[in-house]
């Protein structure tokens, strides 16, 4: 696809021609104590007025508070097992498909919580320029990257290192956001098999879709304690092997996927 914009400019008059192309959410949650009720709450109305459609994957095991907020917003709900988040993006991918949406943005439910709180602004521009793309990596600027936790930043180095080599271009993948067309969309639904999605669906659309992978940093993909912590109680030992586990997983997807 052509692209056009340059986040250093933007362009108003091209952003308000991709607005007229529709957007759709597609994201997913585990949230069995409902933490991000309250938030979701709050900024709700502003998802509404950004995105085409909203569609949410929730696992069987959260709250039913949450539940209720989502029954009383323009979000299509989901009730999937609990069997890990490659599985419930896959479910999100599919739903999201099956709306009349031709362009979509994906983001873990706690990752937009955090994005609309801090940097609005920022969100409603790149929903805007999404069309342009055939995939999207979203990345985080050095900053939102710093905000993670030292075991985050020194194991996901690592990942998007191995990421940018087979990409030929330099990539942040382990942030948990991309957007697509529903071209790219179609044979990510087709191929996704991985343990894990984050490098695998930007390998599906490079190597067997053959479509442009484009790459993207953004602030609002920034880390908060209270709401993006993933460990739990655990020692620093457990938490450095269980991101380095994962760091595995994901660079060794962005190495086999699609050759």
């Amino acid at each position: 696809m052509k692209k056009f914009w340059c986040i250093e400019c933007g362009n108003d008059y091209l952003a308000e021609v991709n607005r007229m192309i529709q957007t759709a959410l597609i994201t997913v949650t585990h949230d069995p104590h409902g933490r991000n009720v309250k938030l979701f709450q709050e900024f709700k109305e502003l998802l509404e007025d950004v995105y085409s459609e909203l569609f949410i994957t929730v696992s069987e095991e959260s709250s039913s508070n949450l539940l209720d907020a989502l029954e009383n917003s323009k979000f299509k709900t989901k009730i999937i097992p609990k069997l890990g988040a490659a599985h419930a993006r896959r479910e999100a991918v599919k739903f999201g498909l099956s709306g009349t949406s031709q362009f979509f943005h994906y983001c873990d439910f706690d990752r937009l919580i955090t994005w609309v709180q801090k940097h609005s602004i920022e969100l409603r521009k790149i929903v805007s320029f999404i069309p342009q793309f055939d995939y999207l990596i979203l990345g985080r600027t050095e900053r939102a990257f710093q905000t993670h936790p030292i075991e985050w930043q020194e194991t996901e180095r690592i990942t998007n290192r191995i990421c940018s080599i087979e990409l030929g271009k330099e990539v942040d993948i382990t942030a948990g956001s991309c957007a697509f067309s529903r071209k790219a969309g179609n044979y990510i639904k087709d191929c996704s098999k991985e343990k894990m999605t984050d490098a695998e669906w930007a390998m599906i659309v490079h190597r067997i879709a053959n479509l442009e992978v484009n790459y993207l940093p953004v602030e609002g993909l920034e880390y908060q304690e209270d709401i993006n912590s993933t460990n739990g109680r655990v020692t620093d030992s457990e938490a450095w092997l269980s991101r380095l586990k994962l760091s595995f997983i994901i660079s060794e997807t962005a190495y086999k996927v699609g050759k």
